[in-house]
C-alpha cells in the first residue's frame, strides 16, 4: 500500500515485467529461457509433481549456500517429461502435470491431467524492482489457503497479506502478522485440484492472498531473483510428502517426549522443582519432563546453574531421572558481555571472533535478560560446533534436552534500525556467515533461530549419542521440522488464544513442522478453572503436551484449581498417555512421510467444500476426531462430521456422516469421535512413558472397512535405524453380519515383550490373545 503525506500518495516505483521470451534451450532436468535483456527464466523438473521456477532479471544466480534447506536439484531422480513447441507457448508434460508457458508476455501455467488449471500466473505474471521481485498468480473462486507456517488467526488465510520475518511476537493477536516462525509455504486446496507453493526465499518475503486484489495471489520478496517450486498434488498428503522431501522430516523423538511436560517461568529451586514433581507423583497425574526455565542460571549466563538456587543440579536430575522425570533446560542466543568476570562462553566466543559484528567492525552488543549481550553467528558451521558442545554443561549433569529460546532474534532494547519499514533487531548491513556463504543479515536474519535449533540438536547428538533427545525452538524457517519441536510462543490465558491454537498447530502442520504445541492454560495471565480444564483437554490433542505459565501469575499446575479441575485434568492427561502407542505411530508417519500429527478436516476430505472454513475441530491421524470447547460456559456444540459412519468415544453410538449434529459437552467432556473402521491401540495409563513394559494392549475397532500399521521401536535409542523396529498391520471389514479383524505378521527385526491383546469391536464381544507376532484372524458375530 502507498504510504501518504497529508492527503496526497508516494507513489511507489513502477514494476518491470518479465519480457517475451527469445529462445530456450533444454538441459537434463529442465528447460533455460532467454527472455532478453541478460533475463533468465528457468524451470526445473523435479518430480512428476514438483517444478522448480527461477527467473533473475540480469541472468545470474545466487550459488546455492550451505545452510540451504532445499534438496538441491541434483539430488532429484531424473524425470521424464516432453516438451512441445506452438507459435504461443512451450508445453512441458509429466505423467502428472503440464505446464505451458506462453511466450509473449511471458506467463507459467500449470494443469493438471484433467485440464484443470492451478499456479497460473496474471497478465503481469513476473516483474521487479529496485530491490524487489514478485509474481502474480491468479486465485480461483473457490480456492483456499492454508499452511504459511505459524499464523494466527483461524485456519483458512485467503483475503490476507501475509509477511515471512522472523519476530518476537509478544501479545500476538487474531490480526498479527509476523510471528515467531517464517516458513513461506502454502497450499492452495478446491474440490479434486490442490497444489503447494514454497517461496525459497532467506530474504523479508510477503504473500498477498486477495487482499489487494481479491482474485490476485502476489509473491513478494527483498531478494534479488524469484525462485519457488510449485507441487501438484492434488490432496494434502501427497503435497506434503513431496514439500518435506524438499525440506526435510522430523527425526523420531523419544518417547518420553510424548507425554506431559510441565513448565513455568520460573521454578526458583531444586526444592520447588522437587516438591512439584512430588504433587504429579502423590496425585497419580502422568508427567514425564520438566522444563526449566531462566532463573536456573548464574546471573542470566548460558550454560551456568545458579548456586544458590539450584547447589547440586546432578543430584537434582539423577533424582527427578528415578521419578520418571526428565529435564529441559531452557538457552537463549544472548550471551552476557562480562570480559571481565572468567566467564567461558564470553570469553572463548570473544577469542576466537564467534560473535556478530555491525557493518563497521565492532561487536554487536544488545540487551537482554542478562543485560548487556552478544550474540553467536549460528551461519558459521564452526560456530554451531562451538554452541552445540557447550550444551556439555547441561548434558553431563543428566539434562536430557534444550528449550531455545528470544531466538528470531529479540531484544528488550530498542531494535537496531529500519529497513524500509521492516522491524529488525541486528543491524542488517552487518556480515554474516563465512567463507563462500559470507553474506548480510538482510539474507539470513529468518535463519537465526533455526540454526540455534540446529546448533543444538547436532550438539547433542555428539553429547548424548547413545539417546535421543528432544529440541524445542521458538523460532524457525522452513525445514525447521528437521531439527526442532516448535511451540506457539506467548500465548494468554484468555478463551480467544484457546480458540486461535488449533487453527495454528494445523497450519504449521500443513507446513511440514508436525511436532508443535501451544501453551497450555496460557502463558501469561491467570487462567480460571474452567479455562484451564477445556485447555487441558484440548491440550491433549497437541503433538506437543506442555502445561506454560509466566512469572508473576497465579501457578497453572493442575491441582491449582480445585478437585474438579483436577480430576478432568488427570483423566485427559491418562487418556493422552493411554493413546501414547498411537500418536508414537503418528511421529513416526511424519518422520516417514512428513503427515501432520493433527489434522484438519480439510486434510482427510479435501473435495468436502463443508470443511474448508472448519478450524474448531480436528483429526489426530485419520481416526480420531475431537471437537474441543473454546467458549466460557458452553456445555454442548455442534460438530460437523464427515462422510461415513462415526461412533462418539464415551457411549460408542453411531452416527451417520455428511451432517451437522448437536452434542453435548459437559465441563468433563470433550467431544471425541471414532470413525469406521479405525483401529486404535491402547495402553494402561502410566505415570511416565517408559514407567513399565506393555504387557497389555487394548485394540479399540469401530466397525468398518480400514486398516492401522503399528509401529514400535524401543522408544529411547538410535536402534531403529539398524532396524530394531517393528510394525504390525491390522486390517477390519465388514462380512454380512460379521466383523472380521486381520492381524499380518509382524515384520522388522525388534520383539516386543510378551503381552496379551484384547480385541475390543464396538458392539460385540471382547476376544483376547497372546501377542506372539504371527497371523491371525478374529471374526466377530
Amino acid at each position: 500500500m502507498p504510504e501518504f503525506i497529508g492527503q496526497l500518495p508516494i507513489s511507489e516505483p513502477a514494476w518491470n515485467p518479465i519480457a517475451s521470451i527469445q529462445s530456450f534451450q533444454r538441459y537434463d532436468k529442465g528447460i533455460n529461457f532467454d527472455c532478453g535483456n541478460n533475463s533468465l527464466l528457468i524451470l526445473s523438473i523435479l518430480a512428476n509433481n514438483l517444478i522448480r521456477v527461477r527467473f533473475s532479471p540480469t541472468g545470474e544466480l545466487t550459488p546455492r549456500r550451505s545452510w540451504n534447506v532445499n534438496l538441491p536439484d541434483e539430488q532429484w531422480n531424473a524425470v521424464n517429461f516432453d516438451i512441445q513447441e506452438t507459435d504461443e507457448q512451450i508445453i512441458i508434460e509429466t505423467e502428472k502435470i503440464k505446464v505451458c508457458v506462453q511466450r509473449n508476455p511471458c506467463q507459467i501455467k500449470c494443469f493438471d491431467k484433467a485440464g484443470n488449471p492451478f499456479a497460473h500466473d496474471t497478465d503481469l505474471g513476473i516483474a521487479s524492482r529496485k530491490d524487489e521481485i514478485a509474481n502474480w498468480k491468479e486465485i480461483n473462486p473457490q480456492e483456499k489457503f492454508y499452511g504459511f507456517g505459524e499464523r494466527s488467526g483461524l485456519l483458512n488465510q485467503r483475503g490476507k497479506i501475509l509477511t515471512n520475518w522472523t519476530t518476537d511476537s509478544l501479545d500476538y493477536t487474531m490480526l498479527t502478522d509476523e510471528m515467531y516462525q517464517a516458513i513461506p509455504f502454502f497450499m492452495s486446496l478446491r474440490p479434486n485440484v490442490g497444489y503447494g507453493l514454497f517461496f525459497n526465499t532467506t530474504f523479508w518475503s510477503q504473500f498477498d492472498i486477495g487482499a489487494s486484489e481479491t482474485n490476485t495471489l502476489q509473491l513478494k520478496t527483498k531478494d534479488s531473483q524469484l525462485d519457488y517450486y510449485i507441487i501438484y498434488g492434488p490432496e494434502p498428503a501427497a503435497i506434503l510428502e513431496t514439500y518435506t522431501q524438499l525440506t526435510g522430516r522430523m527425526p523420531l523423538p523419544p518417547r518420553w517426549a510424548l507425554g506431559y511436560h510441565q513448565c513455568r517461568w520460573s521454578y526458583n529451586s531444586e526444592a520447588e522443582v522437587r516438591e512439584l514433581v512430588k504433587q504429579f507423583r502423590d496425585r497419580k497425574i502422568p508427567c514425564d519432563v520438566v522444563h526449566l526455565d531462566i532463573d536456573y542460571m548464574q546471573g542470566f549466563r548460558v550454560f551456568t546453574w545458579n548456586k544458590q538456587r539450584f547447589p547440586s543440579p546432578k543430584m537434582l536430575v539423577e533424582d527427578l531421572s528415578q521419578q520418571g522425570i526428565k529435564v529441559v533446560n531452557i538457552i537463549d542466543p544472548g550471551v552476557k558481555f562480562d570480559p571481565e568476570a572468567n566467564y567461558q562462553v564470553c570469553d572463548e566466543g570473544l577469542a576466537k571472533d564467534y560473535f556478530i559484528r555491525r557493518e563497521n567492525g565492532k561487536v554487536f552488543h544488545g540487551y537482554v535478560w542478562p543485560d548487556r549481550a552478544v550474540f553467536p553467528d549460528f551461519m558459521r558451521p564452526e560456530v554451531r560446533e562451538w554452541w552445540g558442545n557447550l550444551q556439555r554443561n547441561l548434558t553431563n549433569v543428566g539434562v536430557a534436552g534444550i528449550w531455545n529460546d528470544m531466538n528470531e532474534p529479540a531484544l528488550n532494547n530498542q531494535p537496531f534500525g529500519d529497513l524500509e519499514g521492516v522491524k529488525i533487531t541486528f543491524p542488517m548491513n552487518g556480515s554474516s556467515g563465512s567463507g563462500e556463504d559470507k553474506t548480510t543479515w538482510k539474507e539470513t536474519h529468518n535463519l537465526y533461530g533455526m540454526n540455534m535449533a540446529r546448533a543444538s540438536f547436532e550438539g547433542l547428538q555428539k553429547l548424548r549419542p547413545a539417546k535421543r533427545s528432544f529440541v524445542l525452538t521458538r523460532s524457525g524457517f522452513a525445514g525447521v521440522q528437521s531439527y526442532s519441536a516448535v511451540w506457539t510462543g506467548d500465548n494468554h490465558s484468555k478463551w480467544e488464544y484457546l480458540e486461535m491454537s488449533l487453527p495454528m498447530l494445523c497450519n504449521l502442520g500443513l507446513s511440514g513442522v508436525a511436532f508443535v504445541g501451544a501453551d497450555i492454560g496460557g502463558f501469561a495471565g491467570n487462567a480460571t478453572p474452567e479455562l484451564f480444564a477445556r485447555w487441558m483437554q484440548m491440550g491433549m490433542l497437541y503433538p506437543l503436551m506442555r502445561g506454560h505459565s509466566m512469572i508473576g501469575t497465579k501457578p497453572h499446575e493442575p491441582w491449582e484449581f480445585g478437585q474438579e479441575v483436577e480430576d478432568i485434568c488427570r483423566k485427559y492427561v491418562e487418556l493422552r498417555y493411554q493413546l501414547l502407542a498411537y500418536f508414537y505411530t503418528l511421529f513416526w508417519q511424519a518422520a516417514s512421510k512428513g503427515e501432520p500429527i493433527l489434522r484438519p478436516l480439510i486434510y482427510h476430505y479435501p473435495n468436502d467444500e463443508k470443511t474448508y472454513e472448519i478450524y474448531d475441530q480436528v483429526l489426530i491421524g485419520d481416526s480420531i476426531m475431537a471437537a474441543p470447547i473454546y467458549r466460557p460456559g458452553v456445555e454442548n456444540r455442534m460438530v460437523y462430521l464427515p462422510e461415513g459412519t462415526w461412533y462418539n468415544w464415551w457411549n460408542r453410538n453411531q452416527i451417520q456422516g455428511s451432517q451437522h449434529i448437536l452434542i453435548d459437552a459437559p465441563l468433563e467432556k470433550m467431544p471425541l469421535f471414532i470413525k469406521a473402521g479405525a483401529i486404535i491401540p491402547l495402553v494402561s495409563a502410566m505415570q511416565y512413558a517408559e514407567e513399565l513394559p506393555v504387557n497389555e494392549m487394548r485394540l479399540l475397532v469401530a466397525p468398518g472397512k480400514g486398516e492401522f500399521t503399528l509401529y514400535e521401536d524401543d522408544g529411547n535409542t538410535f536402534a531403529y535405524r539398524d532396524g530394531a523396529s517393528c510394525t504390525t498391520e491390522y486390517r477390519v471389514d465388514l462380512e454380512g453380519n460379521q466383523v472380521v479383524v486381520e492381524i499380518e505378521e509382524r515384520k522388522g527385526k525388534l520383539a516386543p515383550s510378551e503381552r496379551k491383546v484384547i480385541v475390543e469391536v464396538i458392539g460385540k464381544a471382547e476376544q483376547e490373545f497372546m501377542d506372539d507376532g504371527k497371523t491371525r484372524r478374529l471374526v466377530f458375530e
